[in-house]
């Protein structure tokens, strides 16, 4: 039997390269459609660079407690869950932070008013206010006054499976919804699961894994979303016992999981906590796959071992 043909769709946003794939061709303008409405509609929820966004209009306005969509309340409660899992290695509460370290804005944006040596207005930071300071009851968040909120580290992997949930229902068609290193799957894969290709940086040596039908993959990397800040070396995984950015042993970690969301708490935590990393990963067992910043390898929860040459 010839393998079905996939067609595929690559496009750039968020700073981030971003792919949909779909196991029956006719279903990709419909699907690129749906994608398109969706992360629309979560960038006007939460984006953090968009002053009209739903999440910056409650930093300005809140007193203590607001009333949020149906989106933001589940992308709240994707983050706070993120938070409790994880011991509040993924916070977010972390918003004043990254903008007290220069990440105020698109990263492209960030990067070229450093290259041109623009002096960034004055920013007063404050510590983050830490998760356990947020209650949400329905719709309803509780969080103290003047708290600015970042979803980065939980929202677009959300994003990546709330995509691939709705082309697959819609559509009744095998997807796959690709945002930067976080990869969701839904439907039926194709013959001999989905190809994902995992590598950090160009110079890395790329690994091929195969994804089972409705798995997901997530990768953090310190070498990626980078800039600098008065000649300071930045990323944006920020560790928030410290508010700066998390350093440790590994450059990249990957991981599969059930979901983007879940793989992408498990990159993110075990970035921030460094060389507690992997007792923490061998905890949750799940596959992943750690770089060392001076390169090697580490495996751990059967991560496939790479094929001898």
């Amino acid at each position: 039997m010839s393998t079905p043909t996939l067609a595929s769709r690559d496009w750039e946003l968020w700073s981030t390269s971003c792919r949909l794939v779909v196991t029956d061709p006719a279903a990709l303008p419909s699907a690129r459609a749906l994608v398109d409405w969706l992360l629309a509609e979560i960038e006007r929820a939460c984006s953090r660079f968009r002053p009209d966004s739903e999440l910056m209009t409650l930093a300005r306005n809140h007193e203590g407690g607001a009333e949020l969509s149906p989106l933001l309340a589940d992308l709240m409660a994707d983050a706070l869950e993120a938070a409790r899992e994880t011991d509040g290695a993924v916070d977010p509460t972390l918003g004043s932070v990254l903008v007290g370290l220069g990440y105020d804005t698109d990263l492209e944006e960030v990067r070229r008013r450093e290259s041109t040596k623009e002096r960034p207005r004055v920013t007063v930071v404050r510590r983050a206010a830490g998760w356990r300071t947020l209650t949400l009851e329905g719709p309803h968040l509780q969080l103290p006054p003047g708290l600015q909120l970042d979803l980065g580290a939980t929202a677009k992997a959300g994003a990546a499976d709330r995509c691939a949930r709705l082309v697959a229902s819609c559509l009744e068609t095998g997807v796959l919804v690709s945002l930067g290193g976080d990869i969701a799957t839904a439907g039926p894969a194709p013959e001999g699961g989905w190809q994902v290709l995992v590598q950090d940086l160009p110079s890395d040596v790329p690994q091929q894994i195969t994804l089972a039908a409705g798995a997901a993959v997530a990768t953090s990397s310190s070498a990626r979303r980078t800039w600098t800040q008065a000649g300071r070396p930045r990323h944006h995984l920020v560790d928030p016992r410290t508010g700066l950015p998390a350093t440790g042993p590994w450059r990249s970690i990957t991981v599969v999981a059930p979901t983007a969301l879940k793989a992408n708490t498990a990159t993110t935590a075990a970035m921030v906590k460094g060389r507690d990393a992997l007792a923490w990963l061998r905890g949750t067992g799940l596959p992943a796959r750690l770089v060392p910043q001076h390169g090697g390898l580490v495996t751990l929860g059967g991560w496939p071992r790479e094929a001898a040459a």
